[in-house]
């Protein structure tokens, strides 16, 4: 079960899992803390996994759209079903008509295994490419 963790933001166990989802220095991860502190409209929630905090999924909500900002789950948690339970509970409580992200390389094949529609937008960034992942919500999936 996802648990809003947006009030405890600055814990270190959430620190350490924007390092998983943004370039692991200390100005990446404050400038997306401090993105979530300051926009009400996105949500951050956490799953725990006993007294463990494995993932976190960070999104908003536009319109049709539900938007994922940022998504991790601890490295010895990968491969689990974490990601993938994370967006369905999130599609779940936000019903949206579809769920977009962006990302890099590494993360690709993870939204495509879900049946996310992988696009590339190029080089977004010096040496980096960026993929833009949409997943189309089926109407019988919302019920």
């Amino acid at each position: 079960m996802l648990l809003n963790i947006k009030s405890y933001i600055r814990k270190a166990q959430v620190a350490e899992l924007f390092s998983y989802a943004v370039f692991p220095d200390d100005k990446s991860i404050e400038q997306a803390v401090q993105a979530y502190e300051s926009n009400d409209a996105w949500q951050l929630y956490g799953y725990e996994d006993g007294e463990l905090l494995v993932g976190m999924i960070g999104y908003e909500k536009s319109g049709d759209d539900l938007i994922v900002h940022h998504i991790s789950v601890i490295p010895e948690n990968r491969g689990l079903g974490y990601g993938r339970g994370m967006i369905l509970e999130a599609m779940t409580k936000e019903k949206p008509k579809r769920v977009i992200a962006e990302t890099d390389e590494e993360a690709v094949d993870f939204y495509r295994n879900i049946g996310f529609i992988v696009q590339s937008l190029g080089e977004r960034y010096p040496g980096t490419e960026r993929f833009r992942c949409v997943y189309e919500v089926d109407e019988a999936e919302e019920e």
